[in-house]
């Protein structure tokens, strides 16, 4: 029998979020995880999964049963012939790039972190870039029991209302292990709106895995090229030690800042400086140049816009920044791009996508205050048809995403069917669904 822990105090990875569940559940099975489920039941409880703990919001945080996934991360079953791979979610992808490698085998994309789970980037619909490249939740190959509502399963906010075997196994479609050469371009703002915002098309088609980063507070901007390539891996080791002592340097920097607000603007140019301004070419294994290590703690917001609407968005944002000049931005403002979708709730859905992603570190553990950017930030995104990250906070409600989604009281209606008593229910979702 599956034994639960009282006392147990989670909190998410940036610390900005935390719960006490009544009871914290490690199972190391499907069957004890139906064990749990029964007991939920019995007693009446609220039951969440929870996986790496990675994102920024409450979406994992219960009072009732919480069931952390850490102990269910094998590696169930690799077809090479297929380019398949079917794992328990609880593995993290970090822990699955090496065993993929065994095979020669890889995801054709991956978001910028990998301590997540595998349940966790397909159920919160993670991303990364490239306008031929769909969510992670695309990449996920439907198990038996949910073929027949595939739309509805890819993305499932950790709620358990599908068949439980479904839940707790992911299947991947991979591809062939390759090596990504990374390069970048730096342009001024005036430089890149003409060249990059008025021709987004070209440079979509030209690079597979294009983004750029504006430095808010500057007119700064980097143009990333990522691109299969037939060159050994290559990292430079300068470039390793400027990254890693930069970014504790910055931590210190910020936190001055929080004292001085007024430096930020002078902190964001020379981190431009610095990372961006001498010529760097890398190559790798694709997951060494997709992911990066997270120094230290922060607040993230990351919406979908409609593709056609970046420039505006983007545009706007910094003008409103610039007519409040006591507003604090931190580096970067990371403009992706991504496939539409058919996945009922996917930020992509029938559309494809430019995600502006934003950023507030917390030196030291401490909060500088974002709320100003955050509401002149969500009402641009609103206002030109945005969907926030399900990962991510926000401040939306059922209202909200009703106009959002054409397909939302479907999906709500499907929910409600499989989940009648609310067990799979929390905080975040409550304001999602009702």
């Amino acid at each position: 029998m599956v034994h639960g822990y009282k006392g147990v105090k989670f909190q998410n990875w940036a610390r900005t979020y935390g719960c006490c569940p009544e009871m914290y559940y490690q199972p190391t099975s499907v069957e004890e995880v139906r064990e749990v489920l029964a007991l939920a039941r019995q007693q009446n409880k609220r039951v969440k999964v929870v996986g790496g703990g990675h994102s920024p919001s409450d979406i994992a945080c219960t009072d009732g049963f919480m069931i952390h996934m850490g102990k269910m991360n094998r590696v169930l079953q690799v077809d090479t012939e297929k380019k398949q791979v079917t794992v328990e979610a609880g593995i993290l992808l970090s822990d699955l790039h090496p065993q993929l490698g065994k095979h020669g085998l890889a995801l054709s994309n991956l978001g910028a972190v990998s301590d997540v789970t595998a349940g966790g980037v397909i159920g919160s619909g993670t991303h990364n870039t490239g306008i031929k490249h769909g969510i992670l939740p695309t990449l996920s190959h439907p198990v038996a029991p949910e073929k027949q509502c595939l739309n509805f399963t890819r993305i499932w906010f950790g709620e358990l209302v599908m068949n439980t075997d479904c839940r707790l196994r992911s299947a991947f479609k991979t591809c062939l292990q390759y090596v990504l050469a990374w390069t970048h371009a730096v342009f001024p703002f005036a430089f890149c709106r003409g060249q990059v915002l008025d021709n987004l098309d070209s440079h979509l088609k030209k690079s597979e895995y294009f983004r750029f980063l504006w430095f808010p507070h500057s007119e700064n901007v980097s143009v990333i090229y990522q691109d299969h390539t037939n060159k050994p891996p290559s990292s430079s080791a300068n470039w390793f030690w400027d990254y890693a002592i930069g970014f504790y340097l910055l931590e210190f920097l910020l936190w001055i800042s929080s004292f001085l607000p007024g430096l930020v603007g002078w902190i964001n140019r020379f981190f431009f400086w610095l990372l961006f301004t001498r010529k760097r070419e890398s190559s790798n294994l694709s997951h060494e140049i997709f992911t990066y290590e997270c120094r230290f703690k922060q607040h993230v917001q990351d919406w979908a816009i409609p593709r056609e609407k970046t420039k505006e968005a983007l545009l706007e944002l910094k003008a409103v920044l610039e007519t409040h000049p006591k507003m604090v931005a931190h580096f970067p403002v990371e403009v992706r791009f991504t496939r539409g979708d058919d996945i009922l709730l996917s930020p992509c859905f029938q559309r494809d996508s430019c995600y502006m992603n934003i950023i507030m570190y917390r030196p030291y553990g401490k909060d500088i205050p974002r709320l100003d950017y955050w509401l002149a930030y969500e009402t641009i995104m609103k206002k030109v048809g945005g969907r926030p990250h399900w990962a991510k906070a926000h401040n939306c409600t059922r209202k909200d995403f009703e106009k959002m989604y054409p397909a939302f009281s479907k999906f709500c209606a499907i929910r409600e069917k499989l989940d009648p008593t609310g067990m799979f229910l929390n905080a975040y979702l409550e304001k999602v669904f009702y």
